[in-house]
């Protein structure tokens, strides 16, 4: 790597770096602003359970602010990944318009240097930071997708906590309800689970104080099967309607954060029949990708305002590339995620980058230099 590419590296990733720390702190400052009464009753709640009724104020504050980085830093890796187009090409817009207003654009330019020549490092390093979104998407947020359902009055807690279980029924189409539904054990409490027959009249009713899962199916403790006249215990039920795939319809935008592989399981398990889950689940297990090449034409696009020959007036380049990039940003996003009536999923979450591409390349071709 020469000195200028690590020269124009350096500078685009510490605007990298400067923009997602004004972004994060933005929300987070937002977000705690409108919600700052919630915190500090949890952390009331929270003190007041480990003994401690009347806080002094210095230790309220603490907590909170504890709290507040409990709830937050798992959803500032998603928040990476949301928000990391938006940055590349924001940091791109800086970089360039240090280097016209510093006139080192113009240096190059004397030196036999092409323009294309400086967008090389942005693209280069654009490349790696998209490398990391995958990595973040695929390896870390999954990780942590339990605490991300979590809103702000279950700050502090470590998993789901337990909640009731609404009717849900697996690929053999029996319905499942529970009364109780523990994530973190991955257990069920008052189960009752129906089986119909042909006509979707129940035909057979089997009820357990506990369900365990285990491998491909529920452990019941003091199952009974009503199938006949009379109960008879049943120890276990088959099934594959397991701890994920309830988190991931109990829980809203759990499935969002599964990882690839994750979601291809999910996909296993969905009934043929449920045409409406598969084309989401192919749409999150596919979209993120799409979303990510969308990002890199958006900052192709947007190049060609920012690399100049000549000095100019960069605030008016700003300006004019501003539309341009939330179109293209918000078309990459869209297009990858909503339903378009006709297209498989898979395909058609590849239909922004099958339009940006050829845009993305006219507009490298009309940079002058």
């Amino acid at each position: 790597m020469t000195l200028l590419d690590r020269y124009i590296s350096r500078l685009y990733l510490l605007n990298v770096v400067v923009l997602l720390a004004i972004l994060c702190s933005f929300v987070v400052t937002i977000d705690m602003s409108v919600n700052f009464n919630r915190m500090v009753g949890r952390a009331d709640e929270l003190l007041a359970e480990h003994g401690s009724p009347d806080p002094t104020l210095i230790r309220r504050g603490v907590t909170t602010l504890l709290l507040v980085i409990d709830l937050w830093w798992p959803r500032l890796l998603q928040l990476f990944n949301y928000t990391l187009g938006l940055v590349m090409v924001g940091a791109m817009g800086f970089t360039f318009t240090q280097l016209v207003r510093g006139r080192e654009l113009v240096a190059m330019l004397a030196g036999g240097v092409s323009l294309h020549r400086a967008a090389r490092p942005v693209i280069i390093c654009s490349l790696l930071l998209t490398g990391v979104q995958a990595i973040n998407q695929e390896s870390f947020v999954p990780r942590v997708a339990e605490l991300l359902t979590r809103d702000h009055g279950d700050a502090g807690k470590r998993a789901l906590g337990t909640a009731d279980l609404p009717l849900m029924s697996d690929s053999q189409g029996r319905i499942f309800y529970a009364r109780v539904f523990d994530p973190e054990h991955g257990t069920l409490g008052d189960v009752l689970v129906l089986e119909r027959d042909q006509t979707g009249r129940a035909d057979r009713r089997i009820t357990a104080r506990i369900a365990t899962w285990r491998s491909d199916g529920w452990d019941l403790i003091d199952g009974v099967d009503y199938s006949g006249s009379t109960g008879r215990q049943i120890d276990r039920i088959e099934t594959d309607l397991d701890p994920v795939t309830i988190k991931m319809r109990r829980y809203q935008g759990f499935s969002q954060s599964l990882s690839f592989s994750q979601i291809t399981q999910l996909l296993r398990q969905t009934s043929p029949t449920d045409a409406p889950g598969r084309d989401r689940l192919e749409r999150f297990r596919w979209g993120r990708f799409a979303i990510m090449v969308s990002n890199l034409m958006a900052l192709v696009v947007s190049m060609q305002f920012f690399l100049r020959r000549e000095p100019t007036n960069m605030l008016l380049q700003a300006l004019k590339c501003a539309p341009v990039a939330v179109v293209t940003l918000m078309g990459g996003v869209l297009g990858a995620t909503a339903e378009i009536p006709g297209i498989p999923p898979q395909l058609g979450v590849l239909l922004p980058v099958l339009v940006l591409t050829p845009v993305a390349i006219a507009s490298a071709s009309m940079i002058k230099t």
